[in-house]
């Protein structure tokens, strides 16, 4: 009889988000990164949608309580090396969220506030930018917003590359995060990120082409979920976001051969290992 050894261990990353019933974003989009990087992922989900390529249909939240729940039994058992932090729909589950991964000590937590489908769909209540504000900023190590999510959080516009450290800088003096704003939504040949580290007070740029294309879905959950996945390997926040950058540009490359849906179609996130 063989002897197994259980001596290896996963890396195991939990996403705190919403399910895409289309697959593209969301949990989807984020177990995908998780597996395609090497990590176990887990999930507590916030919200059902319905949902395809070409927009959200419905949005169904889970009782805040249920939230809670999915979350504790995890940490109680599980644990998680870093926390990917998705669509949370309302004020009160912010609350929640915040309060359980506070409880729980989590690490390495990658927040998306997201606020607007990439179809133009609402997927947060008015009350709850506050929420964001007041009770997750501090708590999480990455914020990944992109221009308007940041303009919306900070209260402050983006006209041009120019207004990108303001936002930030005002971004990070909620807490010790640091800040990646999303450049995706900028005109011309390249997308460029910006990452603001505040400790340093420095600002460093990650380029890459852009490509064009329809099958953009689930762009920003793949990218703070790849981001997660290299904290929980270890990487620095720059390497880590060098690294999610390359991934999620690869992953729209590749995407972009297939036909999917009659919409905004998803990713490829298993880019490496088939085409």
């Amino acid at each position: 009889m063989q002897t197994i050894r259980q001596d290896k261990h996963y890396k195991r990353l939990l996403t705190i988000a919403g399910s895409d019933s289309g697959g593209g974003a969301g949990i989807q989009a984020d177990l995908k990164t998780f597996a395609a990087l090497g990590c176990y992922g887990m999930s507590a989900i916030t919200a059902l949608t319905a949902q395809n390529t070409q927009g959200v249909y419905g949005i169904h939240p889970v009782p805040t309580d249920f939230v809670a729940n999915q979350i504790d039994v995890i940490f109680n058992d599980i644990g998680a090396d870093a926390v990917k932090i998705g669509m949370l729909f309302s004020s009160e589950l912010i609350q929640v969220v915040a309060q359980h991964l506070k409880k729980h000590n989590a690490p390495n937590i990658v927040l998306d506030p997201v606020m607007v489908a990439q179809s133009g769909d609402k997927l947060l209540q008015d009350d709850a930018i506050e929420a964001i504000k007041t009770h997750l900023l501090p708590l999480a190590h990455v914020i990944t917003p992109n221009v308007p999510e940041a303009a919306l959080l900070s209260g402050l516009n983006i006209g041009n590359e120019n207004d990108i450290q303001t936002v930030a800088h005002k971004l990070s003096q909620y807490g010790q995060s640091d800040i990646l704003i999303k450049g995706g939504h900028f005109s011309g040949d390249d997308s460029t990120d910006w990452l603001y580290l505040k400790v340093e007070n420095q600002m460093i740029p990650f380029n890459a082409d852009r490509i064009k294309t329809h099958n953009n879905h689930g762009t920003g959950c793949t990218l703070s979920s790849a981001i997660a996945a290299y904290l929980a390997h270890g990487l620095h926040i720059r390497a880590a976001v060098q690294q999610a950058k390359t991934y999620i540009s690869e992953a729209i490359r590749s995407g972009a051969n297939y036909q999917l849906g009659h919409g905004h179609g998803p990713v490829q996130h298993f880019h490496q290992f088939w085409q």
